[in-house]
């Protein structure tokens, strides 16, 4: 036998999982125990008890009296005394015809009669006895009883109480199956382990708390004009206030107040940062759960299957237990077939536990029954609605959550049996899977962590001497960041749920705004103060789609960057169509992988003063758009691996700045053409591969910086020095190793840089550009300064580190405006300088540094 604690350790689940065993398992699991007591009490008595006792059953009836005339036929009654005993036993026996004569023969030849008191006495006792001697030993009945057992009870009394254990056994495993196969109690046990901490975290709870005072105080906006209302009215939640135990947004109704003439708000606690960041993973891990559960419905199809084999069982178990009820009975007649040991053929047999068996069958059919009706039911309220779907519409109904997502397979049928326990579980769930739940959460938290002093403590100066703030990889963005009123430029980086609020509004001082990889929304009010206001955005994605669509309408921005992929493929969802909106644009920055100009683009160009674009080394073939664009001042195609100077810049009679650097240009003899560009005067070629630079360059009159820095030159022409306005000449990084003396004729020139060339003499007529304040002469081979040095007056920087010298000319302490810190040098050429010089030099007269560039 099995004992009740081996056997009960079969349906033994873990307490937390009581969450999922709604009623009518839990009914069943109750019958199944009571199932079980009733096949061990029936076992226990059998183990206990006599199992069966037989009499052997006589052929004749036999009379009190004998008849001696019907010896050899009948049977006779017999009396044996013992001598050697004083107390005599009398048996009942039955003979054959063939039997009794032998033994009565026996008898009379050993012994005569002799009629005495005693035999009178005895033969008396005899006629009143009405009982049958057997002579069967006790053994022999013993033997009788255990052959009748076997033969002639029916074998259902016999294993009644090991069928009814086995079948409870198979019964409690099937309730619990699924509890304990491997593929799906792994998600059973994350799941409860998730719904119990949704129920029980104390951090929801405080900050659910504060979601209902934020709802309490919109409540008491909308209630301030309505005159049909009570003047002493309160907002509070049907269910009661938020509690440890229910982290639930409930629905918000009228409480009307006697005492104060206010509404009742919640009380707002200090939340623990480690309850956040517990309440932070929490999301994340309803997150993960519900994309992996939701794959499958393979604990849906488990608990089918074996409600379907209880069911199948219960039938199974009612139908043959009906038809062997009536087996079990008190009488049996057995036929052992063992005459030649016992002398008789037929016994009759009486079952002692037949009547308490029967009682205890009929009991457990009764609890069979009500078992399949149980089993029945479950499977109706199984295929009754769909349980592989899960609808939130009433917690949506009831909480301020209505972005709550419907769920499906296994996690609905989940939430479908914990609402059999409590409905409440998934009520508070639901507040798991809502993205703006989740957002309030961070919202409050990140409140409490990013204050209004540690915001200022993060607020700098930028290089344009204006207040800048850098938030990076924020859940949000903090309200105390709208109370920096005095703030020039947001920064928002990485801060995928950044809301931006009415509260912006205060910030009167904010012109430009970054959004990094931030797809910000924006409250209506907010985007008014924005559209008004804003005067500088910039936009860096990763994909088009993440530009936020209210861009394309801010009517005062003025300037617009775009960072991010914009490949032929997106170009028509960039939507610059609708910055025709933006009348007051006027520069448009786009760093981007670009194959031609979007045409869209040319429908702003009316407003459009200043265009650039950075195409990170992807070759721009088609450029065409740029006639369109008239009014176009400053034009930059930095890395577009340009070959030559594209014709469509010559259209562009207003451009005043040509930038083409990083590219791949060659040659510029198309910069003839520029000299139908009369208001051209800045000239960028650098960082190309431009190997000589054509005479016709001083057709380009008004041209004032010319920038040909890292290139191929190895000589500067004459032509470069007739151009009378030039002020700033950059040949850095070149192979030119002589300056031409016509050098001299650039009477307006402030800047020249020549560092990293091959010059080893300066042209004395370099010293006639007495308006020099720059002047880079750094790695050459320069081996001495001449001392008419002292004739630039005007220069503030010199750059001579990296060539040959040997000492420097005592005439630098002339140059009045020149100082230690605009002198680049190495230290020893500078301690060669007189001691008076070095003062000089050494003063601060307070006049800043400038290098022009």
């Amino acid at each position: 036998m099995f004992t009740l604690a081996e056997v009960a350790s079969l349906s033994d689940i873990q307490p937390t999982y009581r969450i999922l065993k709604p009623w009518w398992d839990v009914f069943m699991d109750y019958l199944a125990v009571v199932m079980l007591m009733v096949a061990i009490f029936a076992g226990t008595m059998q183990l206990t008890k006599d199992q069966v006792v037989c009499l052997p059953v006589l052929q004749s009836t036999v009379n009190s009296k004998v008849q001696p005339d019907t010896a050899g036929k009948a049977d006779f009654t017999t009396v044996e005394t013992t001598t050697g005993q004083e107390e005599a036993s009398m048996r009942t026996v039955s003979f054959g015809s063939t039997v009794a004569p032998n033994i009565l023969l026996s008898r009379a030849t050993s012994s005569q009669y002799q009629p005495t008191e005693s035999d009178q006495e005895l033969k008396k006792e005899q006629k009143d006895s009405s009982g049958r001697k057997t002579n069967l030993d006790f053994q022999q009945y013993v033997f009788i009883n255990q052959m009748c057992y076997h033969l002639a009870l029916p074998w259902y009394s016999k294993y009644f109480p090991y069928l009814v254990l086995i079948h409870t056994i198979i019964l409690i495993v099937s309730s619990n199956f699924w509890f304990k196969y491997p593929k799906t109690c792994s998600k059973i046990e994350h799941f409860v382990s998730i719904l119990g901490k949704c129920f029980e975290s104390p951090w929801t709870t405080k900050a659910l708390s504060e979601t209902a005072c934020e709802d309490s105080e919109e409540n008491k906006q909308r209630l301030t004009g309505a005159q049909s209302l009570p003047k002493y009215v309160s907002t509070s939640s049907d269910e009661g206030s938020p509690s440890a135990s229910t982290p639930m947004i409930t629905k918000s109704g009228f409480k009307f107040s006697a005492d104060k003439p206010m509404i009742e708000i919640p009380s707002v606690t200090i939340l623990d940062k480690k309850d956040g960041e517990q309440a932070k993973a929490l999301f994340e891990k309803v997150r993960k759960f519900r994309a992996h559960v939701e794959d499958s419905d393979l604990i849906y199809k488990l608990y089918v299957g074996q409600t379907v084999i209880k069911t199948v069982k219960f039938i199974f178990i009612l139908c043959y237990t009906a038809n062997f009820v009536n087996t079990i009975s008190f009488e049996h007649i057995c036929n052992p077939k063992v005459e030649h040991l016992i002398g008789y053929t037929q016994f009759e047999c009486t079952h002692n536990m037949a009547y308490m068996l029967k009682k205890l069958l009929i009991s457990y059919i009764s609890l069979i029954c009500v078992y399949g009706f149980i089993c029945l039911y479950t499977l109706f309220w199984l295929f009754r609605i769909p349980l592989k779907e899960y609808s939130f519409e009433k917690v949506r109904e009831e909480s301020s959550f209505s972005d709550i997502p419907d769920v499906k397979n296994d996690f609905a049928f989940l939430l479908h049996m914990v609402d059999q326990y409590d409905q409440l579980y998934s009520k508070r769930f639901g507040v798991f899977l809502s993205e703006v739940s989740e957002n309030k959460l961070r919202g409050i938290s990140l409140n409490h962590e990013w204050t209004y002093e540690k915001l200022r403590q993060h607020v700098s100066r930028n290089a344009q001497d204006k207040q800048e703030l850098h938030l990076f990889m924020l859940s949000g963005v903090p309200d105390a960041v709208f109370d920096l009123t005095d703030l020039d430029v947001l920064k928002l980086e990485l801060i995928p749920e950044a809301k931006i609020t009415a509260k912006i509004s205060q910030m009167t001082n904010l012109q430009e705004l970054h959004l990094y990889h931030c797809p910000a929304k924006v409250e209506q009010t907010a985007f008014s103060f924005l559209r008004d206001h804003l005067r500088c955005l910039h936009v860096k994605f990763t994909d088009v789609a993440e530009i936020p669509a209210w861009v394309y309408l801010l009517k005062t921005l003025r300037e617009l960057y775009l960072i991010g992929n914009l490949n032929s493929e997106n170009n028509k969802m960039i939507g610059l169509e609708s910055l025709r909106e933006l009348r007051h644009l006027k520069i448009l920055h786009v760093k981007s992988n670009l194959t031609k100009i979007p045409p869209n683009i040319t429908d702003v160009a009316p407003h459009l003063t200043k265009l650039v674009i950075h195409n990170d080394g992807t070759k721009l073939v088609v450029l065409n758009s740029l006639k369109k664009m008239t009014n176009v001042a400053e034009l930059e195609l930095q890395n577009c691996e340009l070959e030559r100077i594209p014709h469509a810049i010559f259209s562009l009679s207003n451009l005043q700045e040509l930038d083409l650097k990083s590219n791949s240009i060659r040659t510029i003899e198309e910069i003839i053409s520029f000299q139908h560009l009369k208001r051209l005067t800045c000239l960028k070629l650098w960082h190309n591969k431009i190997v000589s630079i054509p005479s016709s360059i001083t057709h380009i009159k008004n041209l004032e910086s010319l920038y040909l820095s890292n290139n191929k030159l190895e000589t500067l022409p004459a032509a470069v020095f007739s151009l009378q306005k030039l002020r700033c000449l950059d040949v850095s990084y070149n192979s030119i190793a002589v300056i031409p003396v016509e050098v001299g004729l650039l009477q307006n020139l402030q800047h020249f840089h020549i560092t990293g060339n091959k010059v080893d003499v300066l042209p004395k007529q370099l010293f006639k550009c007495v308006k020099l304040r720059t002047l880079s002469l750094g790695q050459n081979c320069i081996t001495s300064i001449p001392d008419k040095i002292s004739q630039l007056l005007q220069l503030t920087y010199l750059e001579l580190k990296g060539n040959c010298l040997d000492r420097l000319p005592a005439t630098l302490g002339q140059c009045q405006l020149l100082r230690k810190s605009g002198l680049v040098v190495e230290d020893h050429l500078f301690d060669t300088l007189p001691s008076e010089v070095k003062e000089v030099l050494n003063q601060d007269t307070g006049i800043p540094f400038a290098n022009g560039i």
